[in-house]
Formats: structure tokens, sequence, C-alpha cells
């Protein structure tokens, strides 16, 4: 199973990001996937969490209104489009994904069976 994040980059503050997780070997539209990020120092923390067929997701507090998590089942992607991006918002973003996680086990990304590579998203004042 590989989990390949990418659109990271640098923008300013107010401006717009959108995130791509594509899966691969990875029955995807069964699985519960989820956005963390880290910031230098920091914890991961949990972005926004979707599980499959649910169209209630879960944000974060802190990105509530402004974040988007949606997922295209055929192309087994995920994507995260940031809206409205703040300085806080800078960190190095993980996609993640799990079939058989439970959710109440889906707020941290050490839990889930697959993660995949960073990507860097900068926000300047």
């Amino acid at each position: 199973v590989q989990l390949q994040a990418s659109g990271g980059g640098l923008v300013q503050a107010g401006g717009s990001l959108r995130l791509s997780c594509a899966a691969s070997g990875l029955t995807f539209s069964s699985a519960t996937v989820g956005w963390f990020r880290q910031a230098p120092g920091k914890e991961p923390e949990v972005v926004a969490r979707s599980k499959r067929y649910d169209s209630n997701p879960y944000y974060a507090d802190s990105v509530r209104g402004r974040f988007t998590i949606s997922r295209d089942n055929a192309k087994s992607t995920v994507y995260l489009q940031m809206n409205s991006l703040k300085p806080e918002d800078t960190a190095v973003y993980y996609c993640a994904a799990d079939s058989r996680i439970i959710w109440s086990s889906s707020s941290k990304i050490s839990n889930y069976a697959y993660k995949g590579r960073g990507t860097q998203v900068t926000v300047s004042s």
C-alpha cells in the first residue's frame, strides 16, 4: 500500500491550497482516511477525517469552516481544500488510511496502518 501526498507549497495568508493523497494497493472506498499535520516542535494533530460512505466528516476546531476534506473513491484519492490559510496552518501535512480502524481511534495518525510521506505547507504573513 502506498499513499502519495502532494499539493503543498508556499502561500500568503488568506490564500488557498488543495492537497491530494493518492492511494494504491488499498480498497480505498472502504477506508477511513485522515489528514494530519505536524508543526516544528509539536505533536501531530488531526485536521480532518472521513469514514467510508460518510457524508459527515470530522474537522478540528482550528480548521472548521476553512478546510474541506473530500474523496474520489473511483480515483482512490482524498483531497484537502484549504482556504483562508493562516500562518498557524504552517506544517507538514500527512494523509493516512486504514480500512480496519475504528472511528474512535482515527484521531491519531499512529493508529493508522498506512501513512503517506508529508507535504510541506508554509503560510506567510
